[in-house]
Formats: C-alpha cells, sequence, structure tokens
C-alpha cells in the first residue's frame, strides 16, 4: 500500500511527536511523546482502543481506555523505571492547560508506556525527569526522528541496536500511521522481506532470551467506533510476526490506538480490510525502520549493540 508523504505516524493530519534524548555514559534512555490533535483532548476525546498480545509490561491508563473507548490525553513513552514520573509529568501538563480537571470536571486518565532499556541504560539511576517529560511534549512536531532517539535511546531489537520507529499508509478511509518503540526479539528470529536474515547472521551478534517489549501507537483518519479500532490494532501483531517475533514470555507487547475523527457509527465492516492490512504492512516496516535508522551503541558497563546497518556491512 502506498505510504503518505513523510511515511510516519504525523501523516495523519494533527498527530505530532516529540522526543526528549539523553545519552551521556551509562545514560541511554529518554521520552517520546505522541500528540493526536492540536485541539484540547480532555474537551475533545478521540475514539481509542488497547489490545495487549502478551501482558509482561507496566502501563498507567490502560484499563480505562478498555473501558470507555477513549483517549483524552497524548501518550508518553519512557524506560520501565520512569513510567511513575512520565506519569506525574503528564498530568501537571492538563492540569496546566485545564483548571475544570478534578474540580468542575472529572480527573484524568495519563497514557504511558514503556520497554525496559536495562540492558544498555543505567536504569537504576531514574535519570528521566519530570521536565525532560513537559519538553517531549512541547518539542512535538510532524518530522518524526528514529532509531536512538527519545525512549528509543536504549533500546534493543533482536539482539541489535533498535528504538524508535515509523511509517504510514493510506487506505481508503484516509491515513493510518504507526509509531513502535522496539526492545524485543532474539536475533536468529529476524526476517526482513520474509527472508531469515537473523539465522543466517546469528553468529555475528549476541544471542538472548526474547525479554524485552514493543510498544504500537496507532493512528486513523478513518471514522471508527473503538470496537472497529480494537480489530485494527489487533493486525498489528501481524507486522511483529512479519519481523520473526514469536511473542516470547518476558517480552510486553502493547498496541494503543486512536481514530481523529469521532464518530457514533464507524464505517462498514466489509471495509475494514484495508485498514487491516495497513496496520499489517505499517507496523512491520515501521519495526525494521527502528532498526535501520539505530546507529551502534556502547551503553552501561560497556555493553555494545550493533546497528543492522554494522552488522550487514561486516557480514555482507
Amino acid at each position: 500500500m502506498p505510504p503518505g508523504e513523510e511515511n510516519a505516524i504525523t501523516d495523519v493530519e494533527g498527530v505530532r511527536v516529540g522526543h526528549l534524548t539523553l545519552n551521556e555514559g551509562a545514560v541511554k534512555t529518554g521520552v517520546t511523546a505522541v500528540i493526536p490533535h492540536p485541539g484540547s483532548l480532555f474537551r475533545e476525546k478521540l475514539p481509542a482502543a488497547v489490545h495487549v498480545m502478551n501482558g509482561f509490561a507496566k502501563p498507567v491508563g490502560t484499563v480505562q481506555v478498555e473501558e470507555l473507548g477513549e483517549l483524552e490525553t497524548p501518550i508518553v513513552l519512557t524506560n520501565t523505571l520512569s513510567v511513575g514520573t512520565a506519569t506525574d509529568a503528564l498530568i501537571s501538563y492538563m492540569l496546566d492547560r485545564h483548571p475544570e480537571i478534578g474540580d468542575t470536571a472529572s480527573t484524568v486518565n495519563p497514557l504511558v508506556f514503556e520497554c525496559n532499556d536495562g540492558y544498555l541504560n543505567d536504569i537504576r539511576g531514574q535519570h528521566v525527569k519530570k521536565e525532560h517529560v513537559l519538553q517531549a511534549l512541547e518539542q512535538a512536531e510532524t518530522h518524526v526522528d528514529e532509531g536512538a532517539v527519545g525512549a528509543g535511546t536504549g533500546m534493543s531489537c533482536f539482539g541489535l541496536k533498535g528504538g524508535i520507529g515509523t511509517a504510514s499508509r493510506l487506505t481508503d478511509h484516509g491515513m493510518l500511521g504507526v509509531l513502535v518503540l522496539t526492545n524485543f526479539g532474539k536475533i536468529e528470529d529476524l526476517l526482513i522481506d520474509g527472508r531469515p536474515i537473523g539465522r543466517e547472521w546469528a553468529d555475528g551478534a549476541c544471542e538472548e532470551p526474547d525479554q524485552g517489549s514493543i510498544i504500537v501507537v496507532v493512528a486513523s483518519e478513518a471514522g471508527l467506533t473503538s470496537r472497529q479500532l480494537k480489530r485494527v490494532i489487533k493486525r498489528t501483531a501481524v507486522g511483529i510476526a512479519r519481523t520473526g517475533s514469536f511473542v516470547g514470555h518476558g517480552s510486553g507487547e502493547i498496541a494503543i490506538g486512536f481514530s481523529t475523527k469521532r464518530t457514533e457509527t464507524g464505517v462498514n465492516e466489509t471495509e475494514l480490510d484495508g485498514l487491516f492490512r495497513a496496520a499489517a504492512e505499517a507496523t512491520e516496516e515501521a519495526i525494521l525502520n527502528s532498526l535501520a535508522a539505530a546507529e551502534t551503541t556502547v551503553g552501561r558497563d560497556g555493553r555494545v549493540r550493533r546497528s543492522l546497518q554494522e552488522l550487514a556491512a561486516r557480514i555482507l
């Protein structure tokens, strides 16, 4: 399917992404924020859904999205032990913009997702601070940097350097975009265009158990109900599987999706196949883009994650 102009989640009108990168010595971490539209999310809530493929994860806010089918804050991605800090910062961000929260209106449901970057990052140091989260939110723009940036700075994917990846596809119902935070997989399982590249390269990279996680954020211009969004984001599992993952025990795979068009009726169910295909294709490419864009990284205790490009150059 054809990609959008930027081949990014920001091809969905109104969506912006911001990164804050912490990359010095043993500190390899950061924050990535996805802002679904430029207006007031609390007052103009969007249809949303969550799909958990494997629940070895520590997100915040998914229960209410599952129950009500609504998104009312930006989506923040960071490392596992910074979820509390990110939640506090996102609440402050919303309170500053909405004096009615907790007063004349209900409280707010912040959405924060994580992956464990502790292989490369000094995760015990809890280096992500409240101001870093706020900076990522304030710096959101339509251009999306990929690879070892933002929340992806210290992440690993298929035994290589992973991180942030994004892609988009044009459907009959408008644009669908995906952003991933990749931190999963074993090198011997890596597939690229259906070819078992990882098996061929396994001797040239570190082999470890599949324990990490992937967060998939899906944005769609289609007028979908929460139920229909859940059906669409379930297909991100197809894209993950196409890259070779079997969704291991210690890896948390979660998809969060939203539509920028509010609706009560949705689209005809028979017209969802294009969106299903788009979600699968964009997820697969976003994962591969996270690998292709990342650079070889030396993290804490001298640990190294080689980039896909470096490994390919050495092998080929």
